[in-house]
């Protein structure tokens, strides 16, 4: 195998996995959230070294503050949005086909 074909493979495995990531963070919030904050947990222990500390306070999955500003809108007390702007409505109209 040459080496062009190895980072080809190497490069496609990385937007693979990237991608699947993504994909399964939009899909399961809640249980990446509790991975992360495991990982977190990990790395992020007294006796790591700088940069194991660091990248454990990087992963720390965000949490909601409770107030409004930070636009969880998960309670509902945030108000209504503003409507979308409106469009005529037209009724349908159903004609008969010409014989």
């Amino acid at each position: 195998m040459s080496a062009g074909l190895l980072l080809q493979y190497i490069v496609i495995g990385a937007i693979v996995l990237v991608s699947a990531l993504v994909t399964f963070r939009k899909l399961a919030p809640q249980l990446t959230n509790r991975w992360l904050a495991a990982a977190a947990l990990r790395f992020d222990q007294p006796g790591h070294a700088a940069w194991q500390r660091a990248l454990g306070r990087q992963l720390q999955p965000k949490q909601a503050s409770g107030n409004c500003s930070d636009g969880c809108s998960t309670c509902g007390a945030c108000g209504p949005k503003p409507p979308a702007a409106q469009a005529k409505v037209q009724p349908l109209e159903f004609r008969p086909r010409a014989k």
